[in-house]
């Protein structure tokens, strides 16, 4: 059996000296994270991470994806679709294109099956380039956190972690000090979370 707590366990906690340099490194904490895996969980980690190569992201990888064993896998990658092509959608209507132009879709789909979408286009209506882009990155955080709401130590606790590293990875890149605020954040939520359901296993 996968030891699960163990690796969420010994996920690292952030220095305070972390939060003055730039050696916040998400893609080694990822590295640990699956030196601690099983083989078959490692595959899954590459699945997830497969989604964060553009190259990658086909109406092929999709409709693959949303046929995974895995829930986590599934529901992340259903949002993934939904929010892109929102925003997609967003920018066709501002650049007076067909309103399906560039998007994947895999199905006949209600816009109500998107429960995102009002807050992603408003999101996408503000006028900050940067505050969109923490809008949207808002959203995935707080999706990650409603998939992985009642899950206590197992792979899907770790790929939203990860998932929620690659969010802040990309913070890192364009606005450092927003990245490592990031990076204290989830650190503290991880911890809470760890402490919250351990006792409620012990109990």
């Amino acid at each position: 059996m996968d030891n699960y707590e163990y690796i969420v366990a010994s996920l690292p906690v952030l220095r305070p000296e972390d939060s003055r340099s730039d050696n916040v490194n998400a893609e080694a904490l990822i590295a640990e994270i699956r030196e601690q895996l099983s083989g078959r969980d490692q595959t899954v980690l590459d699945q997830l991470l497969a989604g964060y190569d553009d190259e990658q992201l086909t109406e092929d990888f999709y409709r693959q994806i949303l046929r995974h064993k895995n829930r986590f896998l599934r529901e992340w990658f259903r949002f993934d679709l939904d929010l892109r092509n929102a925003t997609v959608g967003y920018l066709n209507h501002q650049l007076h294109r067909a309103p399906d132009h560039d998007k994947i879709l895999l199905e006949e789909r209600e816009v109500e099956e998107f429960p995102e979408l009002e807050a992603a286009e408003r999101i996408l209506r503000g006028a900050d380039i940067l505050q969109r882009e923490r809008g949207l990155d808002e959203l995935r955080w707080h999706k990650v956190d409603e998939i992985t709401l009642l899950d206590y130590f197992d792979l899907e606790t770790l790929l939203g972690y990860v998932a929620k590293l690659k969010i802040i990875d990309r913070w890192l890149q364009l606005d450092p000090d927003s990245g490592r605020a990031l990076f204290r954040r989830m650190v503290e939520e991880i911890r809470t979370t760890y402490d919250n359901k351990k006792q409620n296993i012990t109990i």
